[in-house]
């Protein structure tokens, strides 16, 4: 059988691949256009690809013998999972390995805002520090403040958890009641409203769902306290970013983190300009460690799939009770 992988993945899972299947993979580190994997899915059993590869009902239907997608993602809105399940193609995923470094990585955002990390360093790499002064580079405790979670799941659980030792207040969004956080924390469950009127420090942890595509809008913001900071490690689309620009600018809250962007990759320029907020490159996952984890269980979706079993993280197990 053959496998189609569209970017270089730790070799790990490549390795785990290549003991069962001929693999073909892109060796330029680089997004591929749609016509690129229609022409890298030809022939292939099974396709490997990336959150940013955009599997649509057209590059599904390419190949005939496509009998497995995996995906090196937690997220899976970039795949027509149902154009998948029409064909009778499973769909696999990686969930559960990210979920402390990417609220670690929530938490690293939250520091730098509040305590200005980043415009700290690049003021004093500029040569302007020039000693201690009772006014420089002021941001804001931590400690005791009031912690807004939007998405109690399992990463949004694991981010408010590690709140314990700042002896912090906290709220929480979420369609369901999160007995953990109730228990260990004292969390209370409140209405989006209330968690934004009374919240220091908010972070958002939902997936991408027609319901939450600006969740966060200028309203919103208005909502927030004059020295909130709004962290986002979840998708970029749960922002409007143009109103988050204009909220920044004009000092409505303090700051915002971001590890995502609406338009990923672009991303707002005047966004890119602004002081208080902390920009990453969508790398909330990446360490070494849960890079190479991730890659190993896209590979064992993929070979537990072509070979007519179960994948261990299957989307769409459906397909694979009709076909047994």
């Amino acid at each position: 059988m053959n496998i189609f992988v569209t970017r270089k993945i730790p070799d790990a899972g490549i390795q785990l691949l290549k003991k069962k299947f001929d693999v073909e993979t892109n060796q330029e580190d680089r997004i591929l256009t749609k016509k690129e994997i229609i022409k890298g899915v030809k022939g292939k059993d099974g396709l490997l690809c990336l959150l940013t590869d955009q599997i649509d009902r057209d590059v599904i239907v390419a190949e005939p013998k496509l009998k497995m997608i995996s995906i090196y993602a937690v997220g899976y809105n970039n795949i027509d999972v149902q154009a998948a399940t029409e064909q009778g193609i499973l769909v696999g995923n990686t969930p559960g390995v990210l979920t402390d470094t990417t609220a670690e990585m929530a938490w690293a955002l939250l520091f730098s805002v509040a305590r200005r990390i980043v415009e700290g360093d690049r003021f004093t790499r500029a040569g302007k520090f020039h000693g201690w002064a009772p006014s420089l580079m002021l941001g804001q405790d931590v400690s005791n403040k009031t912690l807004g979670i939007i998405g109690a799941g399992k990463i949004g659980t694991a981010f408010a958890l590690k709140s314990k030792g700042f002896n912090m207040n906290v709220l929480y969004v979420d369609e369901q009641k999160n007995t953990i956080l109730e228990q260990k924390l004292g969390a209370k469950k409140v209405e989006l409203s209330e968690l934004l009127t009374q919240s220091d420090y908010i972070s958002l942890h939902v997936p991408l769902r027609p319901k939450t595509h600006h969740l966060i809008g200028e309203k919103e913001l208005h909502k927030m306290k004059k020295n909130a900071i709004l962290i986002n490690t979840s998708r970029g689309p749960v922002i409007d970013e143009k109103a988050l620009v204009k909220a920044l600018k004009e000092r409505w809250i303090f700051g915002a983190g971001l590890d995502v962007y609406e338009h990923e990759p672009k991303i707002n320029e005047q966004l890119k300009k602004l002081d208080n907020a902390v920009l990453q490159p969508h790398s909330a996952s990446g360490t070494i460690e849960t890079r190479t984890k991730m890659a190993i269980m896209a590979a064992e979706n993929m070979i537990a799939g072509l070979q007519g079993k179960m994948p261990p993280n299957c989307v769409n197990p459906e397909i694979f009770q009709k076909r047994n």
